[in-house]
């Protein structure tokens, strides 16, 4: 069983958002502020977390900064603030979706289970006896091992980056559009897709490029797409 923490400070939407994850099977530790959070996931084994922005005590801004120094577990982010510059900064802070206030519950939970799979495949060490390596130039990744290194410098991915980047590495040379890289990562449809796939492009390009505005592996085809260049 999946535990699941939500976080809101309006105690009626935890309480409404419970009885829909509980009917999926999955059990559901409730917070009303982010300093609440935070001490639930100090003691708590959390799978997922559901995080409003707007709250008292500590914010969800916030408390997501803190969660993304030592968890990588997924964040969706809740809220009725929906501005796509609210939508980008919850991307850039290191959350992996954002529904908008008022949600559909069946499209939270289709959200939900979607982050749960992710996250456990990722997790999922595979017993064979070759690890799976793709590398172009510098840029090595592990796939077994879930690591990256450029020139032999770790780096450090969120699951979603890790995800993008090794699609493309794994096709290098061959131009995804937004769309297609927005369907193959998240397994649906894209719709609006294009400023979380764009976020989730630059924040690699900063960890993996020695210079971002003139990258070397990871390049736009405008009009068109990315693509990793063959080295």
């Amino acid at each position: 069983m999946y535990n699941i923490l939500v976080c809101d400070d309006d105690k009626e939407i935890v309480d409404a958002i419970e009885i829909y994850l509980m009917q999926e099977g999955f059990h559901v530790l409730k917070a009303y502020n982010g300093l609440e959070a935070l001490e639930i996931l100090k003691k708590e084994e959390v799978h997922l977390l559901i995080l409003d922005l707007m709250m008292p005590e500590m914010d969800g801004i916030h408390a997501i900064m803190k969660i993304r120094e030592e968890s990588s577990i997924p964040i969706i982010i809740l809220s009725a603030k929906t501005q796509d510059n609210d939508k980008v900064l919850g991307l850039n802070l290191g959350a992996d979706d954002y529904v908008a206030k008022p949600f559909n519950p069946l499209e939270l939970i289709a959200r939900v289970k979607s982050q749960i799979r992710r996250y456990t495949n990722f997790g999922t060490i595979k017993d064979e006896p070759e690890e799976k390596v793709y590398s172009t130039g510098g840029l090595v990744i592990n796939d077994d091992r879930k690591e990256v290194t450029v020139d032999g410098e770790p780096v450090k991915l969120t699951r979603i980056e890790y995800n993008i980047l090794l699609f493309l590495v794994q096709n290098k040379g061959k131009v995804f559009s937004i769309e297609q890289i927005y369907e193959h990562i998240w397994k649906e449809e894209a719709y609006g897709a294009d400023n979380t796939v764009t976020v989730h492009i630059r924040h690699i390009r900063e960890k993996i490029e020695i210079d971002p505005k003139n990258p070397k592996y990871l390049k736009v085809i405008w009009g068109i797409g990315y693509k990793v260049e063959k080295l």
